[in-house]
């Protein structure tokens, strides 16, 4: 078949529709994790120690507050996804985060992973973190954040059956809809973790990558989405970003975010909404779809 006989793409690179005047999107996220993944993966164990601990209470000590005052000064408003055991540890910190501006989600109760949750915990995590939600900041979160960035059908359902949009997949570069649950997608490109996670300790992997390297990826992603008309989904985490460093690389980044003429800056919540409101969201729907067992030996010589 040649080029010129192929259908064509289901779905168009310069497809997507943004509010009029709009071109591109970013979104500033902040899974505000401090301690809960430490916690959770301790289990009963809990070492005699203070460094993972302690170099984690400095996102909610020091790291969020300085994040909150990097967006203050760009005039952003960004999603904080957030634990339920970090809400109730450090009970400032949802109240804060409302009287800034900026929308508060689900991120989990302790940080639990899906393929260590059942369905039973998850659902009781969501509803306790709906309820703690709830009392401590007098709102009811709209999203939702898998820790760990993992979904099963049953965790898809629940959601679903609360009500709530999802940002937690990477099907497309811009917001789509799975089994009828909003989706705004996340990267692990745009992650700080995965560059700047370092904790002394002998699960770390490699030391932290140079700053510089990783603004100019971040960069490449942004001039390329924003050309495309697509989203940039921008995560990072109290207590790796709050460091002095990361935020001057953050304002370098976002230097050049808020210059991008087109752009629109906003929460997750307000994507979320959009897409759900627009003929976007027949347009991206897909099912969902699981990976195939292979069989073995499938293309094994027949006698």
């Amino acid at each position: 078949m040649n080029q010129a006989s192929l259908p064509p793409a289901r779905f168009p690179v310069s497809a997507y529709e943004w509010p009029q005047g709009k071109s591109s999107a970013f979104c500033f996220t902040v899974d505000v994790d401090a301690e809960s993944p430490y916690q959770w993966s301790l289990a009963t164990d809990a070492p005699q120690t203070l460094g993972q601990i302690e170099q984690r209470l400095f996102g909610p000590r020091i790291g969020i507050w300085r994040i909150l005052d990097l967006l203050d000064r760009y005039g952003i408003k960004a999603t904080m996804f957030v634990p339920g055991l970090v809400a109730k540890n450090h009970p400032e910190l949802l109240p804060a985060f409302v009287a800034r501006g900026h929308e508060i989600g689900l991120h989990g109760y302790f940080h639990e992973l899906a393929t260590e949750a059942g369905p039973e915990e998850f659902a009781r995590a969501l509803d306790e973190s709906l309820a703690l939600f709830k009392s401590q900041a007098g709102i009811v979160p709209v999203g939702f954040r898998s820790p760990a960035w993992e979904m099963t059908p049953f965790m898809l359902a629940e959601v679903k059956r609360r009500g709530l949009y999802d940002s937690s997949l990477m099907g497309f570069d811009h917001p789509y809809t799975i089994d009828g649950v909003t989706q705004v997608p996340v990267l692990w490109a745009v992650d700080d973790a995965i560059y700047f996670r370092f904790t002394g300790s002998s699960t770390d992997r490699a030391p932290p990558s140079p700053q510089g390297g990783i603004l100019e990826a971040w960069l490449d992603e942004w001039h390329v989405l924003h050309r495309e008309g697509r989203m940039m989904m921008l995560t990072i985490h109290d207590w790796i970003s709050g460091r002095a460093g990361r935020i001057r690389m953050l304002e370098k980044l976002l230097d050049v975010v808020t210059a991008s003429p087109g752009t629109w800056i906003a929460t997750v919540g307000e994507v979320a909404a959009h897409h759900a409101a627009s003929a976007n969201a027949e347009r991206f729907a897909v099912p969902l779809r699981l990976a195939e067992a292979s069989t073995p030996h499938r293309f094994k010589a027949q006698r």
